[in-house]
């Protein structure tokens, strides 16, 4: 179970972009970062189109927090690394999502290169939304 509402899951789910931060160790957020996001199933998924040496992939890895905002809904968020066995599903929600962009931009963000750069999205419900 995410813990997303599938009302959460279709409207971030259905945003052409997503915003992202992180939070610094004192808590506060950096600035965010405009990105591409994806549904697959029950969960929500962004992936680093550099690389995981981008530095908004940096810091959400090692900061585990941060918060997103798509479509109205903005919330705080766990960021989490997903299962290998979903990356097939994640290229998938990405081809039939984005494809419109054309091949070189898409795969930025699909492939066994790009999978090292992907973030489960779950809701951080020890804070207040």
């Amino acid at each position: 179970m995410s813990g997303w509402s599938e009302q959460d899951l279709e409207r971030v789910g259905q945003a052409t972009e997503l915003q992202v931060s992180s939070r610094r160790t004192d808590g506060s957020l950096r600035p965010f970062v405009t990105i591409w996001v994806v549904r697959a199933d029950d969960d929500l998924y962004v992936r680093s189109a550099h690389g995981t040496d981008n530095p908004w992939f940096r810091r959400a890895t090692i900061s585990g927090r941060g918060r997103i905002r798509a479509d109205g809904l903005e919330r705080d968020v766990v960021f989490e690394t997903p299962d290998g066995e979903v990356h097939s599903a994640i290229d998938k929600a990405y081809h039939t999502k984005y494809d419109r962009y054309g091949p070189r931009i898409v795969g930025s963000v699909v492939g066994q290169a790009a999978a090292a750069g992907t973030l489960r999205l779950l809701p951080d419900d020890t804070k207040k939304q």
